[in-house]
């Protein structure tokens, strides 16, 4: 009988959780479940910060999932990962393994830790097209309006994911679906945090870091690649801004400077969502400066390890 408790650690962007979750699976020979909206896609490295030297050592090698597992031009739901992250963790269930399920997007996070069934739903592209001048203020209203349960799944924060939600309202509307019974995770959820000041200057180190790590090079081969500039501009502040630098649009100079606002402007939403999650009936443990001994003691006391461990 499977009775492991599904690990997760989660947090804002450069808040540590990517070394707290591996530290974690060392200690408790436990596999990585990536939580990252951008992670799946291949040759996107740099950009989405997949750091995948973390994972691997001179004397261990940790398992990680849902990393690299379909191309820049797929589309990629929350539906998408819902079964694929099923998949992965019945896996572990079958051989008797711990997850540790680690990222940033909390959306993701919070649909499988609350069982939440979506439909495979087909884009619309003149459907989207019909919203996309119109202030989010007001697509929001209107998603409450039609699709009281969607609105409080939703990151109102993200017009994309606004738009996405009335898509499936209207797609829902027409055409009736049977859901999937999901069983309930029996979980333990570890918040990485920091002082803002902090945070925000992690998140400029880091950035410095790539950026001398070559990824302009990394989007300039994705643009090389053939993508649309439509499918390009879906992936995120990284790629956003460095394209633009690249047709010459910005300085560089300019350019970092957009990222850094854009970056900690991210991380805010992060921590909202986060705190949300709280009020949403999640119970969350908050480890100030991802720290390892804090996380221990938590799982000390939620019985996920032993003292001997």
């Amino acid at each position: 009988m499977y009775n492991k408790k599904l690990v997760v650690v989660c947090g804002p962007t450069a808040s540590g959780k990517t070394s707290l979750a591996v530290a974690i699976a060392k200690r408790i020979g436990g596999e990585i479940i990536s939580a990252d909206s951008r992670q799946v896609y291949r040759g996107m490295d740099i950009g989405t910060g997949k750091d995948l030297n973390e994972y691997h050592g001179d004397s261990f090698a940790i398992p990680y999932h849902l990393i690299d597992i379909c191309d820049p031009e797929t589309i990629y739901t929350l539906h998408n990962y819902i079964d694929d992250f099923y998949a992965v963790y019945d896996s572990l269930k079958k051989r008797n393994v711990y997850g540790i399920l680690t990222g940033g997007t909390g959306l993701y996070i919070e649909a499988v830790l609350k069982g939440y069934d979506l439909p495979s739903i087909p884009e619309d592209a003149d459907f989207r097209n019909r919203f996309r001048e119109q202030e989010k203020d007001l697509l929001a209203h209107e998603l409450e309006k039609c699709a009281p349960d969607l609105y409080k799944k939703t990151d109102l924060n993200s017009k994309k994911r606004i738009i996405r939600a009335l898509e499936i309202a209207h797609y829902r509307s027409h055409i009736t679906t049977v859901p999937k019974t999901r069983p309930k995770i029996d979980s333990v959820i570890m918040c990485t945090m920091w002082e803002r000041k902090q945070l925000w200057e992690r998140i400029d180190k880091r950035l410095a870091n790539r950026l001398n790590a070559g990824m302009i090079d990394e989007v300039q081969r994705i643009l090389d690649s053939g993508i649309t500039r439509e499918r390009f501009s879906m992936f995120g502040m990284e790629y956003k801004f460095i394209a633009q630098f690249i047709d010459k649009e910005v300085s560089y100079n300019e350019m970092v400077d957009k990222l850094k606002i854009a970056i900690h402007q991210l991380s805010k939403r992060q921590e909202t969502w986060f705190r949300g999650m709280e009020r949403r009936g999640c119970s969350v443990h908050w480890v100030e400066n991802a720290r390892y001994d804090v996380a221990m003691k938590i799982l000390r006391n939620e019985q996920v390890v032993k003292n001997s461990i």
